[in-house]
């Protein structure tokens, strides 16, 4: 277990827009550090960043300085500041945590992988997140039989099928990979498809 006196910590902290200020997440942060005594390594801001881009480079830098063993823990306000998605959220405490790097989340009470009871919440919200996974491919194949059953499809075999179910799974935060796999459809089959709906909704060019 991480002892929380003196512990290296790094603080995350992000906002979307330029109307919001990110200093009120970081003001109660560094209040929580001063009182549980840390070392605060250092501030990570992603100032500007939607929390569905995979590009944010402070978020990228403190994952980095946790992978070399600089931090002993990452404290965050609230978890919709860290994770793009809960498929995202898990997949970087699960990073944290094989480098031995504990996680505080000071508005989401029970969020603290530095005790037992902080892990136990974690791995009930895993457990969730898996189940409603299985629910939406379970949903997604059913539909899809169904359509088939009914001859809905058309056209060109491998690149025409009901295109919602992938863009579901996108917005739960799902890669390509995992729609394939899922759906049963090549990477390259779902990247056409999408692209070609793309260019299908594209706006026609004004003569």
């Amino acid at each position: 277990m991480i002892s929380h006196d003196k512990c290296r910590v790094g603080i995350y902290a992000r906002v979307s827009t330029g109307h919001q200020d990110v200093q009120m997440q970081l003001m109660e942060l560094r209040e929580v550090a001063i009182q549980r005594n840390w070392t605060v390594i250092q501030e990570y801001v992603d100032d500007g960043y939607s929390g569905s881009r995979t590009d944010r480079p402070a978020l990228s830098q403190m994952m980095d300085a946790a992978r070399s063993g600089k931090l002993d823990l990452i404290a965050v306000w609230k978890l919709d500041r860290l994770g793009r998605s809960l498929q995202h959220l898990l997949q970087v405490l699960d990073e944290l945590a094989h480098h031995g790097v504990g996680f505080i989340s000071l508005r989401d009470s029970g969020i603290d992988t530095t005790t037992a009871q902080g892990k136990l919440m974690v791995s009930i919200i895993g457990a969730f997140a898996e189940f409603e996974k299985s629910l939406i491919v379970e949903r997604v194949r059913a539909g899809v039989a169904r359509a088939q059953a009914n001859g809905t499809h058309c056209g060109r075999p491998v690149l025409d099928f009901d295109l919602r179910p992938v863009l579901l799974l996108r917005e739960k935060g799902h890669s390509i990979r995992d729609i394939s796999t899922m759906l049963g459809q090549s990477r390259g089959t779902v990247w056409r498809r999408l692209r070609d709906e793309q260019a299908d909704s594209a706006p026609e060019p004004v003569s």
